[in-house]
């Protein structure tokens, strides 16, 4: 990169996180001049090797410094706050480490690789997954990268031929000129309103994964996903949890069937999907009409969905002990996710709460009063929980949890398990962000993890599992 367009350029980078590394050090490889910003003394610390590269690490800045020609904020940054409406007004370029990314992508002396975008409010990681397991099983050089984890400045520096990019309303917030190959909205619910300000501007942003698409798929069983493709070409294929038309990916019988990319072909059984349930059967679908657009031949679909090992935190199995199972779902941050890991169960003891962001839980807790059989609620916001419960579930048993962090857990597991029969489910599915008690969701699924295995140690009859 000794002569890219970035030698001499002087970049901000504003967040020293994971993205804000990433994008620092693939920056200062193109010759430009990087400085680091960020509120947090420790996480600026933690790239001080970055100073021998020629890198400043200033703490705490408002305004970009004079003479900055670029700023790549970190995807948590609002616009509005100080730093980024600064650099707005000073008609300084903003954009995010992914679209960082994009712009490295397209100099690389081997050609751009090939990027298959997903995003939507749930789903996001268990597809982007799926499709890295099925473009592998196809002999595909993938890798799952973006909000799933591996940041894509660096998937992209590691030279892999196709991307399979989990994308976030913040992500894609600061988003000019990404075109992926095939881009995918799974789902839209409220999420992030107090980031994005209305579910209307939150729409707007995950929308900017249509742009460019040689193919745009879409849930035709979800209204805003439905709403949004408005916006894409003219190719345009949907997947439905129902017997699929023509265009469409869907379940015939027991079967998974593309009608889109052929007349009539199996994918994969319905007994293969995993984690079990609905809303990963729609994962599945929306995997596997990406897969399809770049080419991939049903049988490494079904191949790469036999093959696929689900995340950690997503419906996942702790422990059974006498005729009661406890589930960890963790990853469900939001009502909408945890709507669909409710609706995959019967009878539920059900741990809920935390930081709602603006949500609303009433239609949550009206559409499955019938299947709780006691709600255990955590967390800063679990009076809202409570109140829809009074409203919605008047005779279901509820009780509160005021401790935090893993105590509060514990003690909420020992409620769940004492309020559990036979043939139920202890379900930790909490519609809310963790940060109020925990790190993040996945601290929270550990400590969940470890309390059942807690409460459950002096039972001879359980079975516990990996967490």
């Amino acid at each position: 990169m000794a002569d890219s367009r970035y030698r001499g350029l002087r970049v901000l980078v504003a967040g020293a996180g994971v993205s804000g590394r990433s994008a620092a050090e693939a920056l200062l490889a193109a010759g430009a001049e990087v400085t680091v910003t960020d509120g947090s003394a420790d996480r600026l610390a933690a790239l001080a090797s970055l100073e021998s590269q020629g890198a400043q690490l200033v703490p705490g800045l408002n305004t970009p410094p004079e003479g900055t020609d670029l700023v790549v904020t970190s995807p948590g940054w609002r616009p509005d706050a100080p730093l980024p409406a600064a650099a707005a007004a000073a008609g300084i370029e903003v954009i995010g480490e992914v679209e960082l990314a994009w712009w490295l992508d397209q100099e690389r002396p081997e050609g751009p690789a090939t990027w298959l975008a997903v995003t939507g409010t749930n789903g996001k990681t268990t597809t982007v997954s799926m499709l890295e397991s099925i473009l592998r099983a196809a002999g595909a050089d993938v890798v799952a990268c973006g909000n799933v984890g591996l940041p894509v400045v660096d998937a992209v520096r590691a030279g892999h031929r196709v991307l399979a990019v989990e994308l976030s309303s913040f992500q894609l917030h600061w988003q000019r000129a990404l075109r992926p190959k095939a881009g995918a909205v799974l789902n839209l619910a409220d999420d992030h309103l107090d980031w994005h300000g209305s579910l209307e501007s939150y729409g707007e942003a995950k929308a900017k994964v249509f742009a460019g698409n040689d193919v745009a798929v879409f849930n035709a069983d979800d209204e805003w996903s439905t709403r949004l493709v408005e916006a894409a070409g003219d190719r345009r294929v949907s997947f439905t949890l129902g017997v699929p038309q023509a265009g469409q990916l869907g379940v015939d019988e027991d079967r998974l069937v593309d009608r889109a990319f052929g007349e009539d072909v199996e994918l994969a059984l319905l007994s293969e999907i995993r984690p079990a349930g609905p809303h990963n059967v729609a994962n599945a679908l929306a995997a596997a009409a990406l897969a399809r657009a770049h080419g991939v031949e049903p049988a490494a679909v079904a191949a790469g969905l036999r093959d696929f090992e689900p995340g950690a935190h997503r419906s996942v199995l702790i422990a059974e002990a006498d005729g009661v199972s406890y589930v960890d779902d963790s990853k469900a941050t939001n009502p909408h996710a945890a709507d669909a890991a409710l609706r995959a169960h019967d009878s539920v003891v059900w741990i809920a709460g935390g930081l709602l962001k603006g949500a609303d839980v009433d239609e949550l807790v009206r559409v499955n009063a019938g299947r709780l059989a006691t709600a255990v609620l955590i967390g800063r916001d679990r009076g809202e929980f409570s109140a829809a419960l009074g409203r919605h579930a008047p005779d279901v048993p509820v009780h509160e949890v005021a401790s935090g962090d893993d105590a509060g857990m514990l003690e909420a597991v020992r409620l769940a398990h004492d309020s559990a029969r036979p043939g139920s489910v202890v379900l930790l599915a909490p519609a809310a962000a963790s940060m109020d008690m925990f790190t993040d969701y996945a601290h929270r699924g550990r400590a969940f993890a470890d309390a059942v295995r807690d409460v459950l140690s002096e039972t001879p009859a359980a079975t516990t599992r990996g967490g």
